[in-house]
């Protein structure tokens, strides 16, 4: 039963973003001394490799394991000690359980073992998410925030209130200068606001604004979608979220619909390339107005 509530929920995050797993090719991109990120199918996953192993932040999809072992094994044939959760969706957690089962210890904010613990319920596509195996879930976790050291530097795992989720958290390593944000930020694209999950517009706004704060003109940032980013990219997609959400919050004070305001267009300057990703312009003026009106 467990096997097969898994694969549930794996199927489920496959078909929404498509993709074949026999298809899918891991890249590697070395964005400091010791921190990798890693792409191929749903999230991006970050690595720091060293001395004391290997520290891993998301896992995509279970098909996938074998793959991200083997580019993780080029880049650093040692074990993986730990395994970070951004959050709790299938796409960064999917591979949990074969991580786990290989030795690595999960950590991940209390929200995520509540909803990996749970049935849960995705409104923005009406599916229902069984919960996952207890293997696949956090053995570590924690409230506001959590350090560590690893490889020889510090590792800032930060909570994000109700950003995409109730469940974010950054990782900052700041002596590499490089910061993951989960999927508080899909780079050049709109994002999906997991409203369900105690996501809204209001807190993805507040964990850029977080982000752009804890970092300088050179840091390196891994979006949870999209390649390798930076401070200034960070201050444009910020900018977008936020002009968006004060032109919707505006046309709602003065009485707008949300069919109307679609036909207002309010993101018109941006739609044709940021909303050409998972989430269209409509789809994601839907996830503001019921953000602001929930």
């Amino acid at each position: 039963m467990k096997q097969l509530s898994l694969f549930i929920c794996l199927t489920f995050f496959i078909s929404v973003f498509g993709q074949n797993m026999d298809e899918v090719q891991i890249t590697t991109t070395q964005v400091s001394e010791n921190i990798y990120m890693l792409e191929g199918s749903g999230g991006n996953i970050g690595l720091s490799a060293g001395p004391d192993g290997n520290l891993m932040i998301d896992s995509q999809y279970g098909p996938l394991t074998d793959k991200i072992r083997s580019a993780i094994t080029d880049i650093n044939d040692a074990t993986i000690k730990y395994l970070l959760n951004t959050h709790w969706h299938g796409d960064h957690v999917g591979g949990n359980e074969n991580f786990a089962e290989l030795g690595a210890v999960i950590i991940a904010h209390e929200n995520v073992l509540k909803r990996m613990s749970t049935t849960q319920l995705m409104r923005a596509f009406s599916r229902e998410i069984p919960p996952s195996p207890e293997v696949a879930r956090p053995v570590i976790t924690f409230s506001d925030d959590l350090g560590l050291r690893f490889n020889g530097e510090q590792v800032m795992v930060i909570h994000v209130d109700n950003a995409h989720t109730d469940t974010d958290a950054f990782i900052y390593f700041p002596e590499s200068d490089v910061l993951h944000m989960g999927d508080t930020y899909f780079k050049g694209r709109y994002p999906f606001i997991d409203l369900s999950s105690g996501g809204s517009i209001d807190g993805m706004i507040a964990a850029s604004n977080s982000a752009i704060f804890l970092t300088g003109p050179d840091t390196k940032i891994i979006p949870g979608h999209g390649s390798l980013s930076n401070k200034s990219e960070l201050i444009e997609y910020r900018n977008v979220l936020q002009s968006i959400r004060d032109k919707v919050k505006s046309a709602i004070k003065a009485g707008k619909t949300l069919d109307e305001i679609k036909t207002m267009r309010p993101g018109k300057v941006t739609d044709a390339e940021w909303g050409a990703g998972f989430i269209n312009a409509d789809r994601f003026i839907e996830f503001i107005y019921n953000s602001l009106t929930m």
